[in-house]
């Protein structure tokens, strides 16, 4: 019965569904996370009569068909790009980015990576670096000297370098930005990598020509609403159950049929 292989696609369809729910909601703390959404897609459909077909030798026509669909497939997981809300965390090297960006980061294949958690340390030679260890770009050395490190709105880093009076220009910062950042691919550790569906990054300061501002002394949380996921989930699961029932039911019919024969 060709209701055991539709509800069957349902139930595929919804554990996908509740995979990107928990991956959402296991990152709920995950500074910089954008959230996943599942979107789906019917499958083809068995046409029994065409819409439109000729009815009679009168030219009449079918205003509606037959058609029976086959069930339904996971489209994508679009990533949501919004703002997340901005935390202080008051140590003066995390930065977070209010508005259009990312960092840029040289990760260990050479290849550069964006991200929006702007959680920063600094390595052993004074080198601006995230958690793993990855250089943020443009690379920015803060010397042992270093005291009060400033971070503008703009990405210009300062700092008061041994008994200085005035602050020292370390570099500053930049922000990437892309024409469709929902096309980045995730990598992990926070980190995205451009394709061909995001479009080349395109370069410039913050707080200008579109870029989003800094704002030291904080960092960006997930995007993602506990009270959203949970209710998904539960949507989720009801979906699945119902599918469940359909084969259930499926298989019933085919129990009573075969006792007739």
């Amino acid at each position: 019965m060709k209701a055991l292989y539709t509800a069957s696609t349902g139930m595929a369809a919804q554990e996908r569904n509740v995979e990107v729910i928990s991956n959402n909601i296991a990152n709920m703390r995950t500074t910089g996370f954008k959230k996943q959404r599942a979107d789906f897609q019917d499958l083809l459909y068995q046409v029994y009569r065409r819409s439109g077909s000729q009815t009679s030798e009168g030219g009449t026509q079918l205003p509606t068909g037959v058609e029976v669909g086959s069930g339904v497939k996971l489209g994508a997981t679009p990533r949501i790009m919004s703002q997340g809300s901005v935390a202080p965390t008051q140590k003066e090297l995390d930065v977070a980015i209010r508005g259009e960006g990312f960092f840029s980061i040289t990760m260990p294949d050479g290849r550069t990576g964006y991200t929006r958690d702007g959680s920063f340390e600094r390595d052993s030679q004074g080198q601006l670096v995230t958690i793993e260890g990855y250089l943020v770009q443009p690379g920015i050395i803060i010397p042992d000297t270093a005291r009060s490190v400033s971070i503008s709105a703009d990405g210009q880093v300062e700092a008061f370098l041994n008994q200085d009076s005035s602050p020292t220009a370390l570099g500053q910062l930049q922000l990437s930005r892309f024409v469709n950042k929902a096309g980045l691919e995730a990598v992990g550790d926070n980190l995205y990598v451009e394709t061909a569906a995001s479009g080349s990054p395109q370069t410039g300061a913050a707080n200008a020509d579109g870029f989003g501002n800094l704002l030291q002394g904080h960092l960006e949380m997930a995007n993602v609403n506990a009270v959203t996921e949970i209710a998904d989930l539960i949507a989720a699961q009801r979906a699945y159950e119902m599918n469940a029932r359909v084969i259930s039911g499926a298989d019933e019919m085919l129990q009573a049929t075969s006792q007739l024969r």
